[in-house]
């Protein structure tokens, strides 16, 4: 079986508020792309990465007129993708959901959140914590709340799949150095509280017994920026802890280049920002299924990058690149 998770930049941009695909010369919300040739991008990636279920992280927006699986299913239809239907789990008010895109013939998947409990509460509520060591309880809620799926494969087995996009760190809105300094501990705090909530669900997950798959974009990684050291540890090693393995986050910690699964223009300095941010994630009941990761990176993956027609629509869809984890379920 593949998986994958996949970040969609602006996906929402591509569907007007019914739902319906805009296929047009209009442009997306990428630079200089219109909304035909990311629709086109986005299908062709998803067709040659070819998993039995993709995470779609940035989904389209569910709101009073719009619905996040009428559209993804509105767009496997339009571009006769075997991922026809979809999933997701709590809406929120970002336009920017997560959603389940899967082939059903291989596999059921639905909605099932924990009822959770004071230790880590249920992903649309509040996780009561004190961030700053004053001996006052913060109230932390999560912008995008997880997505807490109960899988199972036509060959029975079942696997508890959680989706997840963490806060972002970057200090947007900041008017001056010193703001963005506040800005960015702040999130970071909130972030790392984030991580700590959902660390503690994939705790209990483990401890009765379930296979668990934590995929998407966690917006951190070991060594990312320089306020971590505030902190002792990033969100992604909060994650790793709880029982959870991912190859790539560990090759952060090498000598080597380190892994990358998004790349950001920076028009200003004259070049790009890469980052390792979307991971796939297994508890180690599952390290004995042979898992393989991958990145579809375009410029260091080398079938992509020998692939004309995929190294484009790589770079034409998002500013994220898929990760896919193939495992014998």
């Amino acid at each position: 079986m593949r998986l994958a998770t996949y970040n969609i930049e602006w996906f929402a941009n591509l569907f007007d508020r019914q739902d319906k695909l805009i296929v047009d010369d209009s442009w997306s919300g990428r630079h200089n792309v219109t909304k035909a040739r990311q629709a086109e991008a986005i299908a062709k990636v998803l067709t040659a990465v070819d998993a039995d279920a993709v995470l779609i992280v940035e989904a389209p927006n569910s709101g009073k007129q719009q619905n996040t699986v009428r559209a993804l299913q509105t767009f496997a239809e339009a571009f006769d993708l075997r991922t026809s239907d979809a999933v997701m789990g709590f809406a929120n008010d970002t336009h920017q959901e997560l959603a389940l895109l899967y082939d059903p013939s291989v596999l059921t998947a639905r909605h099932e959140p924990s009822a959770g409990d004071q230790t880590a509460p249920r992903f649309d509520g509040v996780f009561h914590i004190d961030l700053d060591i004053d001996a006052t309880e913060d109230h932390v809620r999560f912008s995008k709340p997880p997505m807490e799926l109960a899988v199972q494969t036509r060959a029975g087995a079942q696997v508890r799949l959680i989706g997840a996009h963490l806060k972002s760190k970057a200090p947007h809105g900041a008017g001056s150095r010193d703001e963005a300094i506040r800005i960015s501990i702040a999130n970071r705090r909130k972030q790392l509280a984030q991580a700590l909530w959902l660390a503690r669900r994939v705790k209990a997950c483990i401890t009765a017994g379930e296979k668990v798959i934590l995929m998407g974009d966690l917006n951190d990684g070991p060594g990312l920026d320089e306020f971590e050291h505030l902190f002792g540890r990033s969100s992604v090693e909060i994650l790793l802890q709880a029982g959870l393995f991912d190859p790539h986050a560990s090759a952060t910690q090498g000598s080597g280049p380190a892994p990358s699964t998004a790349r950001f223009a920076r028009p200003d300095e004259g070049r790009y920002l890469e980052a390792l941010l979307d991971y796939i994630m297994v508890s180690d009941s599952l390290r004995t299924c042979h898992p393989q990761w991958r990145i579809w990176h375009p410029l260091r993956d080398a079938a992509c990058l020998a692939s004309d027609e995929l190294h484009h629509a790589l770079l034409t869809a998002s500013d994220h690149f898929p990760v896919t984890l193939d495992i014998d379920l």
